[in-house]
Formats: structure tokens, sequence, C-alpha cells
């Protein structure tokens, strides 16, 4: 297991109470030894300041963190600014996104997409941060085409990317597919397989559809079998994605980047079980 790269994705709490949860959380999850946490924000780069406040925390219990950061309304003094305060607190690593489009938002601001705010950091910065890129195995929902969406992940790596995390799935073809098509254009940085644990359908259902994230057909009808039998539920996800992760690591991938939503039971659990 060491020799693969394993990490965990927070998201920003936004009450008190949120906050003492996500520190109980992470104590939990800190026992796994993860290589790193990375902190998310909001739509149009909100909660950038709970992004920073909580990597910095992150940091202080003596763990390797990475904040997420968004170019989409962001200006160049702005992301210079947001770079500034990440060096002065020793952040070296950052997962670099263009960031979803807050709703009723155009393309403002000065950066498009993030193989420009990645060019960007690169001026900056030099080699300070290592940075991470999104990947999608199964397309960016919008994306004009599969092709198309790989040759902006290959503009995203060319652009100075040390590494890239892909979209959660759960179709392990989907990613092998993808991975063999962005050798083939010449890509040869670590991709991460990104991994959803499941404990809540409507949760999950919700999420796929906004993200693009496909559910198989016969995830989706046993995990409507089940109704309300949340016990259920979870058994089935964590044996269904414990297989995945197996393929996965069999197959090459060269670590899993756990989305844990703030919680620790089901991420533990599969790590758990992929060391026994």
């Amino acid at each position: 297991m060491k020799t693969h790269n394993f990490s965990i994705e927070f998201f920003p709490p936004k009450t008190e109470d949120g906050t003492q949860k996500l520190r109980a959380t992470r104590a939990k999850l800190a026992e796994l030894d993860p290589k790193y946490f990375s902190v998310t924000f909001g739509a149009g780069g909100t909660t950038q300041q709970g992004t920073l406040d909580t990597v910095v925390e992150i940091r202080k219990e003596g763990f390797d963190a990475a904040p997420h950061l968004s170019c989409v309304g962001g200006s160049k003094d702005s992301i210079r600014q947001i770079l500034k305060t990440y060096q002065e607190h020793d952040i070296r690593r950052l997962v670099a996104l263009r960031g979803d489009l807050p709703s009723g938002y155009g393309m403002g601001g000065e950066f498009r997409y993030a193989n420009e705010l990645v060019e960007f950091i690169r001026a900056e910065t030099g080699d300070w941060f290592h940075i991470e890129v999104a990947a999608y195995p199964e397309m960016h929902p919008q994306a004009k085409s599969p092709q198309d969406d790989l040759n902006n992940f290959v503009r995203k790596v060319k652009a100075g990317a040390n590494a890239a995390i892909t979209q959660y799935f759960y179709n392990a073809d989907a990613y092998f597919q993808f991975v063999e098509n962005a050798h083939k254009a010449g890509v040869d940085v670590p991709i991460v397989a990104g991994v959803m644990p499941i404990t809540n359908s409507s949760q999950l259902m919700r999420f796929s559809e906004m993200c693009g994230a496909e559910i198989p057909r016969w995830v989706r009808l046993k995990l409507a079998s089940f109704g309300d039998d949340s016990a259920s539920i979870k058994a089935f996800g964590l044996d269904v994605v414990t297989q995945m992760c197996e393929r996965l690591l069999a197959g090459g991938a060269p670590g899993l980047h756990f989305y844990s939503l703030n919680q620790a039971a089901a991420t533990t659990e599969i790590w758990k079980r992929l060391l026994a």
C-alpha cells in the first residue's frame, strides 16, 4: 500500500459544529496515514477562506494539505495573493481547477480554463507547488466529445501539472481506457483514481447527475431494491467500491483519492479491506 498514493478529500465546514465534526473525522482518518488531505471550495471559488483555514489547521497537525484552487471569476491579482498566502503557510501542494460555474454565471474573469491557471501558477511560483489537476474518465459533462475532453486534459498536463485526480466513477474499464488514451497522447504523469464510497443512494444519484458520473444499471437497481434500508445500502456499497479499488490497484492505478464527504467510516473500512 505504501507504494500507492492514497489521499483523502474534505470540504470546508461552514459552521462551528461542522468544524468540530471535521476535526473528529480527520483524527480518525489520520490514523490511516494518508499521503495528504485535500480541501475543496464552493462554486465560483467561494469558501476560499474556509479552505485556507482548514488546510492551515491540517498543516499544524503535521499532515500535508492540498487546497483546491479555482480560477472561475478570479483575477490574476486575486490568484497571485492566494498563492502568496499559501506559500507563507508552507503549503506545497495544490489542486488546480477551473471550478464549477455558479448559477447564472458567464465565463467572466481573467482565466477561462484550468490550463491557464496551471500556467499562471508556474509562472508566478516556479516549482514551489506540486500541482494536481482533474481528469474525467467518463468525460466532463460540459465537454463536446471524449476527444475534446482528452485534449483539454493534455493541455493541463503540458501547462505544468505534476499529477491528476479523476472524477469518481464505478466502471474501472472507463478509467483504464482513459489512462491508455492519455498515455498515447503523451501524458506521463500519475493519474490517481477518485473514489466515492457509497453510503446514501439518493445523495449519490444527485451528485452523479450533477457531475456526469455514471452509476451502472445493476448498481442503481440494487440500491433501489434496498429502499430505506441504510445498513444494506452501506454494506453493498462497501463491497462494490472495495472490489473496484482492488481491480484498479491490480491494474496499475498509482493510487486512490477518497471523496470522504467529511465522514470517516466508509473510507476507513474500504482502506482496511484493501490492506487485508
